[in-house]
């Protein structure tokens, strides 16, 4: 259900599994509408008045995938992050109606020296699952031996460097911490929003050196401690989780009734999403995250299926195609190309952008050619470099690079005669990618490349994206973030997330470097206007170098039963889940 926009948003960028959206539930707003077409009701956080909530209940949602594991530190998917984080906090959280941090497991805090030491107070009479009580001891242990353990590579550590070190979390008393820091850090109160965990369960993992075995999917739920609103109780691979209440939740509602208000939730994993549609007309999940092709049919429906569609604008960020340009990953010829600039450039401009958005799309959606769409108002910006479909400018562009058909079959080759061909993998559960895929074969097969297309079943394809590099070309997508820090593992060269050519010693290229240098400027700035105009710059290079093609952004459609009140999400999260319930049966 939640593949692009997280209940919680973590502070790291994850790979989606699926173009599956949370869905929605909005106090009536006027229609949003494309030329007479009505594209459903759009929310106003300034609007919303919550109802009273009544306990019990169960939501029923889907997910795409299995989760690859359960330990949130190791996840770099969707389909494992979804599965466990409600189960965990951070010491902030990020508020969707004003996109600023506020506390959580943390609070209030105050810094000193100029923004170099921070003070945080932690919130008291916080239980673990199994009722021992949160502490300060907890949040050290995260962050000094979990975090910023070098031997547990995790997206966490990297958007806490500064000139490449770290901050220094120290213990003052039982429920007081303090953060010294080598240089301030303007992105601090977002990427705090990392979720805790207990010491007095992992830190036997963490000392053993265990912990990178710690919290797989086939751990018995009952061991995996949080302090989050729900436990997981029970998974069955390839069939659904089941999610109980967590009854000393520290949240409560206005009038100091316990949070969250519903008892249970199961989430269905349907890969298959003609599977999901079936199920939600059938009134056997609560939400349906809409393809274009779905709207006419869903949309006539409304009324008779007690259901109601909503419109959350353009997606935070739209699927690629990323090419490897690790060196020893793949045929040094590939690599060659694969590095070149002008190659980049000149599948960028074959992409037929435009028609992928009427094809796939049902023409709901736009064409993105850099790492934010216009859903992101901070950060997105008309001058970014574009490269419109013109495949007479592509074909001169790979002339230029030395391909040509030398034998005359029909295919280009390199200088040196190689058949200009590589793999293309995306995730098979993602008919929108696999859609994706057949038209990009297609269309550059009109310049004379061989793609080889193969959907993959999603967690392989991870595993050859992060681990074995095994791939030429993929198509995947990432979640989108608020502040660009969160990103840093995405962008900078040392980034385990830098999907092209990660974890670099040092910078490959001298136009990586210069976005290594802007993201640490930006992550040391902290008046906000300069802070935005930095990372403008930065995404100015990443478009104009195309190291990720990116393709189109989707409109995002929901269809929500109407039985799940107090529903109010955004396209950046859920304002304030906990408060939902289910009304009736």
């Amino acid at each position: 259900m939640k593949d692009k926009v997280l209940l919680k948003l973590f502070l790291f960028p994850v790979i989606v599994s699926a173009l599956i959206i949370i869905p929605l539930f909005f106090i009536p707003e006027p229609h949003a509408k494309v030329g007479k077409v009505s594209l459903g009701k759009k929310i106003n956080l300034d609007k919303v008045k919550f109802l009273p909530g009544k306990y019990g209940g169960t939501l029923y949602t889907a997910t795409s995938s299995d989760p690859k594991t359960f330990n949130l530190v190791l996840a770099h998917e969707t389909s494992s992050t979804d599965a466990v984080g409600d189960l965990f906090e951070g010491l902030t959280e990020v508020d969707v109606k004003t996109l600023k941090p506020v506390g959580a497991l943390a609070t209030s805090w105050e810094f000193k020296d100029g923004g170099r030491r921070w003070i945080f107070h932690l919130r008291k009479g916080v239980k673990w699952f199994d009722g021992k009580k949160f502490t300060a001891d907890d949040v050290i242990f995260t962050y000094n031996d979990i975090y910023f353990n070098p031997k547990i590579p995790n997206s966490t550590r990297d958007t806490f460097l500064i000139d490449g070190k770290l901050p220094k979390f120290k213990k003052i008393d039982k429920y007081t911490i303090e953060i010294d820091l080598p240089k301030p850090f303007a992105p601090l109160l977002y990427s705090l929003s990392a979720p805790i965990f207990p010491k007095h369960i992992l830190e036997k993992a963490v000392k053993s050196g265990k912990f990178m075995e710690t919290w797989t999917v086939s751990t018995p739920p009952k061991e995996l401690i949080g302090t989050g609103p729900y436990e997981l109780v029970k998974y069955v691979p390839g069939q659904y989780l089941v999610y109980k209440r967590n009854p000393y939740y520290w949240k409560k509602d206005d009038e100091g009734k316990r949070l969250p208000y519903i008892e249970k939730k199961v989430t269905f994993i349907l890969p298959d999403k003609n599977t999901q549609l079936l199920k939600f007309k059938a009134g056997e999940i609560d939400f349906y995250s809409m393809r274009g092709d779905d709207y006419p049919a869903l949309a006539k429906g409304q009324k008779k299926g007690n259901y109601t569609i909503y419109n959350l604008g353009a997606s935070l960020t739209a699927d690629f195609l990323c090419f490897n340009e690790k060196k020893g990953a793949i045929p040094n010829w590939k690599w060659k190309l694969f590095t070149n600039r002008k190659f980049r450039w000149a599948i960028s401009h074959a992409i037929d952008r435009k028609g992928i958005v009427l094809t796939v799309y049902n023409g709901l959606g736009i064409p993105v050619y850099a790492p934010v769409t216009p859903a992101n108002k901070l950060y997105w910006s008309p001058d970014y470099p574009k490269f419109p479909y013109n495949l007479k400018k592509a074909k001169r562009l790979l002339a230029e690079i030395g391909l040509k058909d030398r034998n005359g079959d029909g295919w280009l080759e390199t200088p040196d005669g190689h058949k200009v061909e590589f793999n293309l993998l995306t995730n098979s559960n993602n008919p929108a990618r696999v859609e994706i895929g057949a038209l990009i074969k297609n269309d550059l097969k009109k310049l004379g490349i061989d793609v080889h297309f193969q959907p993959l079943d999603f967690n392989n394809l991870v595993e050859k994206l992060l681990n074995t590099h095994d791939f030429d070309a993929v198509i995947i997508g990432l979640t989108g973030s608020i502040d660009p820090n969160s990103g840093r593992n995405v962008w900078m060269s040392s980034g385990q997330l830098h999907l092209w050519n990660p974890n670099q010693k040092k910078p490959a290229t001298k136009w990586e470097a210069e976005v290594d240098k802007l993201f640490n400027e930006g992550a040391e700035t902290l008046d906000f206007k300069k802070r935005i105009e930095i990372y403008k710059k930065a995404y100015r290079i990443i478009a104009y170098e195309q190291p990720l093609i990116y393709i189109a952004a989707p409109l995002v459609l929901e269809a929500a039963r109407n039985r799940v009140k107090n529903f109010f999400p955004t396209i950046w999260g859920v304002y304030k889940p906990e408060r939902m319930f289910i009304e009736g049966k």
